[in-house]
């Protein structure tokens, strides 16, 4: 088992460069993964008509493996940086870890 977690953050488009900055300068994130994804939901506040009619919206997906100890100092970072933006977040563990 490790000591690490890895951090997902989905965020609205228009907050990609923001959040690629805020992740670049955090300690203890030494690199993350970033992508386009679609997210669907049965809600539709915030959605626009377009989004509301296709049943997806854009996100970016970001991932970062963090170590645990330091979980709780970027998570109120993170809320103190983005509150109220529209990021969504999760945490979970990691069991293992290795390249080839």
């Amino acid at each position: 088992m490790s000591d690490l977690v890895l951090l997902t953050l989905l965020a609205p488009p228009p907050l990609e460069d923001a959040l690629v900055d805020w992740l670049l300068s955090t300690p203890g994130i030494q690199g993350f993964s970033s992508q386009v994804v679609s997210g669907h939901s049965s809600r539709t506040e915030g959605l626009s008509l377009q989004e509301q009619v296709s049943g997806r919206s854009r996100r970016i997906r970001f991932e970062a493996q963090i170590a645990a100890a330091g979980l709780a100092e970027t998570l109120k970072a993170l809320h103190a940086d983005f509150r109220g933006s529209g990021v969504h977040y999760w945490v979970l563990p990691v069991q293992a870890v290795g390249g080839l």
